[in-house]
């Protein structure tokens, strides 16, 4: 800790030396989601936390290139000063109009579309805000891609080696059509002089999917749908060969003003079938995944939305053949940066309000 405040005090003094190559920004969030329903996939229980993430930087050669440094500091609230993670972020940052990437421990709030739930679930999300390694993304008018590295677990005695490669794309080829896809590598090691009973894991999901974006023909502020197939490969290499699973996933999206509706739908082979060994240290995706049914439907209102704070509360609700889920969630991100603030008085389109990363 010590080291990582010197580290943000040493990158503060020298960008104040050089005030046009200061940069810096401030990320709060308050998550509260209270889980009802039946356990056979998710416990219930409250979660609420708070989660402040300063942090500052220095750019220069016209702000293509930046270093930054900060700290994410997760509170459970209701807990005094007991439980809280701190979680450092220290990273470059190369951008230009088309080709950016980030190297180091930097906000998943960098990607351009947030991991699906099968391959991240809100409860990781809440208490995991950096990406561990590398982000390489290229973007045109019609379509972008972005490679990431996460390293999450370094190997240790006490620790297994993990990673994750994620592959995310889409493209706009003409009007409404969309095609795109999402792709993942996922490695679980073994700790270091680990027993032989300790075994290596793999988890392979690819999911291409073709869409209809109708946003623009209509008078709704987001009106999408996409559909395609999820395909999952995982193996523990101490019992066998790969386990093969594979359905439909298609997911819907309407929105107007304060209000939006998201259903997101799954039919097939349950694509987890190793989460009830390993949980989360090898699929870090929602655990309704298993289901060979599964339905989840958001229903959302925005009590403020614009270009600094985005407030919603949600009704979640989780249905497959063997279980029933109601999730009441309330969310609230505020943002601000040097970019803002210079502009802070300035009226903008609904295009640029500010997003909520989970």
């Amino acid at each position: 800790m010590r080291r990582l405040v010197f580290l943000v005090t040493l990158l503060a003094s020298v960008a104040l030396a050089n005030a046009q190559g200061f940069t810096w920004s401030v990320d709060y969030n308050a998550i509260f989601d209270n889980r009802e329903g039946d356990r056979y996939y998710s416990n219930d229980g409250t979660i609420f936390v708070s989660r402040l993430s300063p942090e500052v930087g220095l750019s220069f050669l016209n702000g293509t290139h930046r270093v930054a440094g900060g700290v994410s500091w997760v509170q459970p609230v209701g807990s005094g000063w007991e439980g809280y993670e701190l979680c450092p972020t220290v990273y470059y940052r190369y951008e230009t109009p088309e080709l950016r990437a980030s190297f180091g421990m930097f906000p998943r709030s960098q990607f351009i579309s947030p991991l699906p739930k099968y391959l991240l679930s809100d409860s990781i999300a809440y208490h995991q805000p950096n990406v561990r390694g590398l982000l390489i993304q290229y973007v045109k008018p019609k379509g972008y891609a972005e490679l990431s590295l996460d390293w999450r677990s370094l190997q240790s005695e006490n620790r297994r080696e993990a990673f994750n490669i994620n592959f995310n794309g889409q493209w706009n080829p003409r009007g409404i059509f969309l095609v795109g896809g999402h792709a993942q590598l996922n490695h679980l090691a073994r700790r270091k002089n680990a027993p032989a009973t300790e075994g290596v894991n793999d988890d392979i999901m690819v999911n291409p999917y073709v869409g209809l974006d109708f946003t623009r023909k209509t008078a709704m502020d987001s009106l999408m749908i996409k559909a395609g197939a999820l395909v999952s490969l995982q193996r523990s290499r101490l019992m066998g060969g790969w386990q093969n699973r594979a359905g439909l996933l298609v997911n819907a999206i309407a929105e107007k003003k304060r209000i939006s509706v998201e259903e997101t739908f799954f039919v097939g082979k349950g694509v987890m079938p190793l989460y009830p060994l390993f949980g989360t240290l090898l699929n870090m995706g929602d655990p309704y995944f298993q289901a060979p049914l599964y339905s989840r439907t958001d229903v959302s209102f925005h009590f403020i939305r614009n270009r600094f704070v985005n407030m919603e509360a949600s009704l979640v609700f989780h249905c497959t053949e063997k279980a029933f889920g109601f999730w009441q969630q309330l969310k609230l991100r505020v943002f601000v940066d040097e970019k803002l603030w210079k502009t802070r008085n300035e009226s903008k389109s609904h295009a640029e309000w500010l997003r909520n990363v989970y």
